[in-house]
């Protein structure tokens, strides 16, 4: 059976910090949405899969990778991958940009 995707607004592009996270919420799901600094928007599950789960909007970007606040796991924004020696994943979201609007596809 194929899964229905829906488009969001999430936010106005110029909005979003260069490097900085920005929570947002849509329904039951909390979404962390980065911009890089290549210009690219990401977004993914805004908890760390770590026990404790820290908030990833409060991360530090560095390149394509969030650091998490808490205990410090490096987080690939891309495919949602924690980083060895660390183990786990996060939800990610495609993204699209149209004219100044950013845009998260969900599930229905």
């Amino acid at each position: 059976m194929e899964q229905t995707i829906r488009e969001v607004f999430i936010s106005n592009y110029d909005e979003l910090p260069v490097r900085l996270g920005k929570a947002v919420v849509i329904e039951d799901r909390e979404i962390a949405v980065f911009r890089l600094t290549n210009g690219n928007v990401k977004a993914i599950e805004n908890k760390c899969p770590h026990r404790g789960g820290g908030v990833l909007s409060e991360g530090m970007i560095s390149g394509e990778h969030v650091f998490c606040p808490l205990h410090d796991w490096k987080i690939n924004v891309n495919d949602g991958l924690v980083q060895a020696p660390d183990k786990g994943c996060v939800q990610t979201y495609k993204t699209r940009i149209e004219g100044n609007q950013v845009y998260v596809e969900l599930p229905q």
